[in-house]
């Protein structure tokens, strides 16, 4: 059974209305992104992806770990990216498709500390906290899939993505995602999805799971997120590419400039994802946001973050990409 959510993004005004982000500002954001794309490039020192990236027509330098990626490549890779991607439940009752401007939501993910619910103790968060989260989100009907809700501080590092996953899929009915750094992890977690789906072909049908990487701003891809971003284009499962960018630190202090290096990351690792398998899942992400320079900390909630995220989704559906974007 699929869920009915809302849509949002008409472009209907009635009365007074204001739209900052037009078409010819999206159009002068996609040429500069091919621009920098194509001078600058991005690196990674993954030698799976640069040998990706050379096979699909990009000019790698591998002593460099630079990647220079013509405009005709990306422009392929968004055209052959679904516009349309299942996001499947464990029991059926839940399943939704990303598309158009249908809107979903889920948790906010990976938090390092929690307020205890029952002894209002601020400490670490552990592997309880992953639990309680997936049994609140499977209750509750406002959300539509469950994300990785904390970092797992009592787990070693070795398992502590693997176990998170474990706990969330048996506490949880609705999609629920993973969070893979690296081959390793990327693999066994989707064995794991399969063993639940009944089988590799079950759960490239009906992907009950995903995953969100990161790209290393500025304009930089490591390793352990080129292998996820390959590992789930061959199993079929949706990945997002989500930039995490920051104006004023990682990223030009201009929203227009930050924008242009987000869409930069987010558009290098669609290209891979396509080259490894053309038409694999792959959605644009976002938590880009600026940078506090008074404190050097990251501003969550702030006007910036809202107007990023506004201009985030725009181009999203520009290039007619489901997006998951960072509220505020």
């Amino acid at each position: 059974m699929a869920r009915r959510s809302l849509w949002a993004g008409d472009e209907k005004v009635n009365g007074f209305g204001l739209n900052i982000f037009d078409n010819a500002s999206m159009d002068m954001i996609h040429a500069a992104t091919l621009d920098l794309l194509a001078q600058e490039g991005i690196k990674t020192k993954c030698k799976m992806a640069q040998e990706i990236y050379s096979a699909g027509g990009c000019d790698v330098d591998a002593k460099e770990g630079r990647v220079r990626i013509p405009a005709r490549i990306v422009e392929a890779a968004i055209e052959s990216a679904p516009s349309s991607i299942l996001f499947a439940s464990r029991d059926g009752e839940n399943d939704f498709t990303m598309e158009g401007t249908a809107v979903h939501f889920c948790n906010f993910s990976k938090g390092v500390n929690v307020v205890d619910v029952y002894t209002g103790e601020y400490r670490e968060s552990r592997m309880v906290d992953q639990k309680n989260v997936a049994l609140l989100v499977d209750a509750l009907d406002e959300y539509d899939l469950l994300d990785v809700a904390v970092e797992t501080r009592d787990m070693p590092d070795s398992i502590a993505n693997i176990a998170s996953y474990e706990a969330m899929v048996t506490n949880c009915s609705k999609h629920s995602g993973q969070s893979a750094h690296g081959k390793r992890e990327a693999e066994i977690m989707l064995k794991m999805a399969a063993v639940v789906s009944g089988g590799k072909e079950n759960l490239k049908k009906r992907p009950i799971t995903s995953t969100v990487v990161c790209p290393t701003s500025p304009l930089t891809i490591a390793s352990e997120t080129t292998e996820p971003i390959i590992a789930y284009a061959e199993n079929g499962v949706p990945c997002t590419v989500l930039s995490m960018v920051m104006a004023g630190s990682t990223a030009p202090v201009t929203l227009a400039a930050t924008l242009v290096v987000h869409n930069a990351e987010v558009l290098a690792g669609i290209v891979l994802g396509q080259l490894t398998k053309k038409g694999a899942p792959n959605l644009y992400g976002s938590s880009t946001t600026i940078m506090d320079l008074r404190t050097a900390a990251v501003t969550v909630g702030c006007p910036e973050l809202a107007m990023l995220s506004a201009a985030v989704v725009k181009l999203a559906r520009y290039y007619n990409l489901p997006s998951y974007i960072a509220g505020g």
